[in-house]
């Protein structure tokens, strides 16, 4: 099959087999790419007589790590729907002037970070919640993490480049390269040379490596259809205007993650104590473990949903959102279902102390309900972004957690204590899906339209 093939097969093909064979893989991606952190979380939170001031420690590196990760997608999330859309249209160079850019973006976003991060670390490791029983092991992640910005920015930020190619199976292998040396690597540096925290970022910054090496290769080489070319990498403003204002909602998206745990954190350490911070560890990254999949879902999608719309076949752009906003919800809702029902076991998977697995087993499924529903704003966000709609994609971004959950985590401590932190996750939730569902309801005719694709430059 040629290359025209694979991007042609977007618009003849099946939409249940097509959305299959995108999503399957990009699902597969997502759940390997978040053993980078789950798989160091769960070790960590195992070493024998500190694991759970380690796993502490490293949860108040979250929102170092999820900025980093945030302003990949400035270019991933940002500049492959607007790749796809330009392949729909026919205009390939467009496309590769987008993703030459990209590159040259993503190397000026890894310099800023590192320069930042390491100049302003440890005040800003306290601030995010570290105490001084904490921030050694917070510290000690961090600095070996940092090493490898440049690794996550490429692994994550150009990845989404081959799956708007049509090729979800190699993006999900570069992926895989990396998580399994993760999987190899952190037992080994960890437990057999005695590395603690040191170990596990050390680990990952070896995996992200790798699949950062995979993934570039892969760009200029013969088989991609989109290519890195030398004369691309020149910035031309316009492009990357336009990469940044569509990339801007899934940044915020991220970005906000980072002011969340910051408040969170914080919150939870003035209120409770370092066992409340190690509870959010722990119920982020269960979070984490079923959303991440919703997220390979979409972004499998998503290069669908951008092609037909490029190519003006709008009855097919209707039936791809329908289903997936219609399986997002189901996923989720069924999920969170299952956590409710059985926190302490999720608890267990992160750590073996009685007293942190007896508060998670409490809190989480309080922490967790409003994700009930919210697979209807998970499955809105990404359609608005497939269909170049940015102002549309921020708001929602910026209503749910700058608007509704940090406000709320502030607020409701003074009136409910620690007990305040936990409702505001749900209490923003729901309203947020609400607020989300009311928009593509009241939008989405107007934006699938002839007008609204003529104005996509």
């Amino acid at each position: 099959m040629q290359q025209n093939d694979k991007e042609k097969r977007m618009a003849t093909e099946g939409i249940g087999k097509l959305m299959v064979s995108m999503a399957i893989p990009a699902v597969i991606a997502q759940i390997i790419n978040i053993l980078y952190s789950i798989v160091d979380r769960i070790y960590i939170g195992h070493i024998e007589g500190v694991g759970m001031e380690a796993l502490t420690g490293v949860g108040v590196t979250f929102p170092i790590i999820t900025l980093i990760s945030a302003f990949s997608a400035f270019v991933g999330a940002g500049g492959a729907p607007l790749a796809s859309i330009w392949l729909g249209k026919g205009d390939r160079k467009r496309a590769e002037t987008i993703l030459g850019n990209g590159v040259t973006m993503l190397v000026f976003f890894t310099v800023i970070l590192m320069a930042f991060f390491y100049g302003f670390q440890r005040p800003l490791l306290y601030m995010f919640g570290a105490s001084d029983a904490t921030i050694g092991y917070a510290s000690d992640y961090i600095s070996i993490y940092l090493v490898g910005t440049i690794f996550v920015e490429f692994a994550l930020g150009l990845n989404a480049f081959i799956i708007s190619q049509g090729r979800s199976r190699t993006a999900m292998a570069a992926v895989l390269i990396g998580a399994a040396a993760n999987i190899i690597l952190d037992p080994i540096f960890i437990f057999v040379f005695h590395m603690g925290v040191k170990g596990a970022a050390r680990a990952t910054v070896i995996s992200q490596a790798l699949s950062a090496l995979w993934t570039v290769g892969f760009l200029v080489g013969k088989r991609s259809s989109l290519t890195i070319k030398k004369e691309a990498l020149k910035p031309d403003f316009s492009v990357i205007g336009r990469v940044m204002a569509l990339g801007v909602s899934p940044f915020i998206m991220r970005a906000t993650e980072s002011l969340i745990s910051i408040v969170l954190n914080s919150g939870l350490q003035r209120y409770g104590g370092d066992i409340y911070v190690g509870s959010l560890t722990i119920m982020q990254s269960v979070m984490q473990m079923y959303t991440a999949p919703l997220g390979g879902f979409t972004q499998g999608v998503q290069p669908i949903i951008s092609y037909n719309f490029g190519a003006g076949n709008f009855d097919r752009v209707k039936k791809l959102y329908r289903s997936m906003i219609g399986i997002c919800f189901l996923f989720s809702a069924g999920a969170t279902a299952l956590v409710i029902v059985f926190p302490a076991f999720f608890a267990g998977m992160f750590t073996n102390d009685p007293g942190l697995v007896e508060l998670v087993g409490e809190m989480m499924p309080i922490f967790m309900c409003g994700m009930l529903v919210f697979g209807l704003q998970q499955g809105i966000q990404p359609v608005f972004l497939a269909l170049g709609q940015a102002k549309l994609s921020l708001f929602i971004a910026v209503f749910r957690k700058v608007v509704l959950l940090v406000p709320l985590a502030l607020i409701l401590p003074l009136k409910f204590g620690v007990m305040g932190i936990y409702y505001a996750e749900p209490v923003s939730d729901f309203i947020s899906a609400a607020t989300a569902t009311t928009l593509f309801l009241v939008n989405i005719k107007k934006i699938v339209s002839r007008e609204t694709l003529e104005n996509i430059v």
